[in-house]
């Protein structure tokens, strides 16, 4: 029975059935146009151009179907796709691990392409180009004596005309970080310093690895700051799908130890809560950008209000959501939701603080 309503939902194709009644794919004996077995459609192996064809825009249409229904309910109903999931309401709806994928694919898909690290400019890499006003600029240059140029820069001064600074790209980072300086040159020539000294006197093993690390970036980039700081970011932007991936078993986590009395939620369901949480968040994610680059290239700055709004749909959302699947009144509901973010706060930071000392050491 549970097979029969399950093949409602699959595309049917018109391909001719087999006259024999085993399945190709396990051996198990079918009567039907589908195994009762593996669910494989006992049709002939040998198909047609327009079989391909028609099966593909069956499967498109199909996915489209189930896809758009998922995030008309996920944006209309904070929490209720992951209380159907949880009472077992499923087939309606894309599963929340393929729809996690799928969204956060295309999100870093387009955040990679939006991120040029390359045009980043950095005070170590960049100079400044110190300019004086051109009719100032004209007439020191034609200054017969110094005396003359002496006397120029006094009304320059006098109706204070102050120099232009001349920075060439809009995204300047200011920074006054730097690496820290080492007395060795290589690496060899501090495990040579740290072999002649007694045992209890050497560095120990974080500090060794520090030291090396410092020593290696030193080599590397010498006088090109800029370009370290350049590969950190890289590295650590696309680092970021892992620290994700990271972080959501440790937000449901936290949901498991906020609703730990509730004993009717299992971790996983904290899990696929979480998961739909994190596809909204995707999602409005996205959104934001479209309305950000937007607002770039049109000067719009109506469009702010619209940024904010969204904004605080977004923390509504996540209120309502957890109201919504937990059951809770408003009181603990709100105090839960507050908890929630205060521990996500800490865990987020520990988690990018993490990342950031990974992203060094893999530079």
């Amino acid at each position: 029975m549970r097979v029969s309503l399950f093949l409602i939902k699959i595309p049917v194709s018109h391909s001719k059935i087999r006259s024999e009644k085993i399945c190709l794919n396990c051996g198990t004996e079918t009567t039907g146009r589908y195994c009762p077995a593996c669910g494989q459609e006992n049709i002939e192996p040998k198909q047609t151009v327009w079989h391909l064809i028609t099966h593909f825009f069956s499967d498109i249409t199909h996915f489209d179907g189930k896809f758009f229904v998922t995030v008309k309910d996920l944006f209309a109903k904070p929490g209720f796709l992951s209380r159907e999931y949880m009472l077992g309401r499923r087939v309606s709806y894309l599963d929340p691990i393929r729809m996690y994928i799928f969204t956060s694919a295309i999100f870093f898909l387009i955040f990679f392409s939006m991120i040029n690290v390359k045009n980043i400019k950095f005070d170590n890499d960049s100079k400044k180009e110190i300019q004086t006003d051109s009719v100032f600029h004209q007439l020191l240059s034609g200054a017969k004596n110094a005396q003359d140029s002496a006397d120029i820069l006094k009304i320059q001064k006098a109706i204070k005309v102050k120099p232009k600074v001349k920075d060439s790209s809009q995204n300047h980072v200011h920074t006054n970080f730097d690496i820290e300086k080492s007395e060795y040159a290589t690496a060899a020539a501090y495990d040579s310093a740290e072999k002649k000294l007694p045992a209890d006197q050497r560095d120990h093993w974080l500090k060794r690895r520090i030291k090396i690390k410092t020593i290696e970036l030193n080599e590397r980039y010498k006088n090109e700051k800029g370009n370290l700081f350049r590969e950190l970011i890289s590295n650590y932007i696309h680092n970021c799908p892992k620290v994700l991936f990271i972080s959501l078993p440790l937000f449901a986590l936290l949901l498991k130890l906020l609703y730990i009395r509730r004993k009717q939620f299992y971790y996983v369901d904290h899990g696929i809560f979480s998961v739909h949480l994190y596809i909204f968040s995707f999602l409005i994610l996205l959104i934001l950008f479209g309305i950000g680059e937007l607002r770039t290239y049109t000067g719009w700055n109506w469009l702010n209000w619209i940024f904010g709004a969204i904004i605080i749909y977004t923390f509504i959302y996540f209120y309502k959501a957890m109201r919504r699947f937990y059951g809770q009144g408003r009181a603990k509901t709100i105090l839960k939701y507050i908890l929630l973010f205060i521990m996500s706060f800490f865990v987020q930071f520990t988690i990018f603080i993490a990342a950031m000392i990974f992203t060094v050491f893999e530079a």
